[in-house]
């Protein structure tokens, strides 16, 4: 048995519910699509295919890439925060497909050395229009990325621009790139609460198992004191085993709940249809006010212990120290940078091409691109 595209839509159809994406409102250059993939599962293979995706491997997360192996990298990260949408959609109704494809595609824009390589970068192109990484991931996906003769990017569907432009309620996109009233689709909105669970609970994890968090420590914050106490885990005590104990029930409890209250959400507001979720007068895709709250305040606890900690703040400033570098590098003398770089620089102005070359670094290629640049023992 053989499923066509016609034959895997309509099934799709038939288990989706009446607030998700079901088809796609077309591409911006028409193309046939293929027999056998439906619209987004072909916008997710190529997304999945693109150097920047590649290129995630070796981004940071929190800890530089070549500070351990265990740590989560940019590409964890994103493969985490796609597992987790997953999860949220299928148990909603919503299209996995599209979801996925969102959740695989929200991060291509970072830079090197994570939001702190973004900071730097915004800082230094204040005069020039600015960094910021939704931006950038839809620049790279709509222009950067040349794999077809007929157009740049990825001509990915409508629905897909719109999930990625809408990620984030504090990024503005271009109007052009949202369907209905800003909101987004449920699918994108999914995403974006996936990301704020998966990111909560693997850095507790990374942070705990660098040492830099200590277990008893964890007392302080009520969400992992209620659920540390449910398992009968001793903080104080807390080996390997018990810390991925703790943090895989710390996740499983953010999953359900957003299940739970997204779902709340839509039997109350009576939304029948993607435009109606769009429409909304706010976000739909939430947790539960109570354990929203609590995770709020186990974010704060990571900021201070964790983001801020001595060591992660050196780490950070020698990360910001080499792309300040290289950048004044690269505007200054762009006759050193390479010559794709160069002819980019006709294209789209010195300030963007050499912000382009940066954010699509991998924090090892910026290390040793430094390093080229200023160790004269380096060839």
């Amino acid at each position: 048995m053989k499923f066509y595209r016609e034959d895997l839509l309509r099934l799709e159809a038939l288990r989706l519910a009446p607030y998700a994406v079901r088809a796609s409102r077309g591409r911006a250059y028409p193309e046939e699509e293929s027999p056998y993939r439906t619209p987004f599962q072909k916008d997710r293979d190529r997304v999945l295919h693109t150097t920047a995706f590649r290129r995630l491997e070796y981004k940071t997360q929190v800890f530089l890439n070549y500070e351990g192996d265990y740590y989560r990298t940019r590409l964890t990260h994103t493969l985490e925060v796609a597992q987790v949408a997953r999860s949220i959609a299928r148990a909603l109704g919503l299209n996995e497909d599209l979801t996925e494809t969102i959740a695989l595609a929200h991060d291509l824009g970072h830079p090197p050395f994570g939001h702190s390589g973004e900071a730097v970068l915004n800082a230094l192109m204040q005069d020039h229009g600015g960094f910021e990484h939704n931006a950038q991931a839809l620049r790279i996906v709509t222009h950067l990325e040349v794999r077809y003769p007929g157009f740049r990017g990825l001509n990915l569907t409508y629905e897909t621009l719109e999930g990625i432009a809408t990620h984030e309620p504090a990024y503005r996109p271009p109007s052009a790139l949202v369907l209905g009233e800003g909101q987004g689709s449920l699918e994108a909105q999914v995403v974006d609460l996936a990301d704020e669970i998966a990111y909560t609970a693997h850095d507790l994890d990374d942070g705990l198992r660098s040492g830099l968090l200590l277990p008893e420590s964890l007392e302080e914050v009520e969400l992992t004191r209620e659920v540390s106490r449910a398992l009968g885990l001793d903080l104080h005590r807390l080996e390997e085993f018990g810390r991925r104990v703790l943090i895989r029930e710390l996740l499983g409890l953010l999953i359900t709940d957003a299940i739970e209250a997204t779902h709340a959400a839509l039997e109350k507001a009576q939304v029948e249809s993607p435009e109606a979720v769009r429409k909304h007068p706010k976000r739909m895709a939430a947790l539960s006010e109570g354990v929203r709250e609590k995770q709020k305040e186990l974010r704060a606890f990571l900021y201070k212990r964790f983001y801020n900690h001595p060591y992660i703040l050196r780490q950070r400033r020698k990360a910001e120290h080499v792309l300040e570098k290289l950048f004044a590098v690269y505007t200054t003398s762009p006759e050193v940078l390479p010559y794709p770089v160069q002819k980019s620089v006709e294209e789209e102005g010195l300030y963007r091409a050499v912000c382009d070359y940066i954010a699509g670094m991998t924090d090892r290629f910026a290390l040793e691109e430094y390093a080229r640049l200023f160790d004269p023992q380096t060839r």
